[in-house]
């Protein structure tokens, strides 16, 4: 798989300096804010949330649990999807749901317990408002601290994605392993990059990443071995994109 190198497409000193910044004001820390990326690079998401089992209003061939709007959100040439279902719209608990697109229908591959932002899911996600973004997102980017595991998605690996050694020690390994979701970013950079083309007040770095067993503030956290798992699965030849958002708003 190609990577960006040590620091991305960032040059290195622009890339640590920025870092601080996303990850205080983007996803993780103990009481940061939260961010989003919009499916189309350019930070306008689709979202909203949604359960693990089909409902009456799945379309015939749909993500289970997602209704026909986000659903028909959902590039036609997307293969794979990671839906998220959030338990409640104030809730930060989840299910991760990896599905790959076989005969036109969507099959179950892997799933994971997780935690989404301490405050909830938002259809208007704000800078700091420590709730993850509804939508439907591409999936374009990875990196972290620890070397490739094997991504096929470009991987940026930098120690600019250490957490801040202030944060809670339970904190400090967030970021071993990230994966870009494309709200409000642009695709095709290292999650470091800083650019937030709907302006920073629209929040930003909006990652899968790893979890330390609490909500986050705006990202979805799953285990280690959950995220080595999807990292070597995601493929860029799939179209990959995360659905995500509460149970109620996903069916709707």
């Amino acid at each position: 798989m190609r990577a960006y190198g040590t620091s991305g497409r960032l040059p290195r000193r622009t890339a640590a300096a920025a870092v601080g910044l996303l990850l205080l004001a983007g996803c993780g820390g103990p009481s940061g804010g939260s961010g989003s990326s919009g499916g189309d690079g350019s930070g306008g998401g689709t979202g909203t949330g949604a359960g693990a089992s089909a409902s009456p209003r799945t379309p015939p061939g749909g993500l289970p649990g997602v209704g026909a709007r986000w659903n028909g959100a959902v590039p036609e040439d997307s293969r794979q999807a990671v839906a998220v279902y959030g338990e409640g719209p104030d809730s930060a608990e989840a299910t991760v749901v990896l599905y790959e697109k076989r005969g036109g229908n969507w099959r179950r591959q892997e799933s994971w317990p997780a935690h989404n932002g301490r405050k909830g899911w938002t259809a208007d996600h704000r800078e700091g408002d420590k709730r993850s973004p509804v939508g439907v997102f591409t999936l374009s980017d990875a990196g972290g601290v620890l070397p490739d595991p094997g991504a096929k998605l470009p991987y940026t690996r930098s120690p600019a994605f250490a957490a801040p050694r202030f944060w809670p020690k339970t904190h400090w390994n967030d970021f071993d392993l990230v994966i870009a979701i494309d709200y409000n970013r642009i695709r095709g950079t290292s999650p470091l990059d800083p650019t937030r083309p709907r302006g920073r007040e629209k929040g930003g770095s909006i990652w899968f990443h790893l979890d330390h067993g609490s909500g986050t503030s705006g990202c979805v956290s799953i285990s280690r071995s959950g995220m080595t798992e999807l990292l070597t699965a995601l493929d860029p030849e799939k179209d990959p994109v995360a659905v995500m958002g509460d149970r109620a708003s996903l069916a709707g």
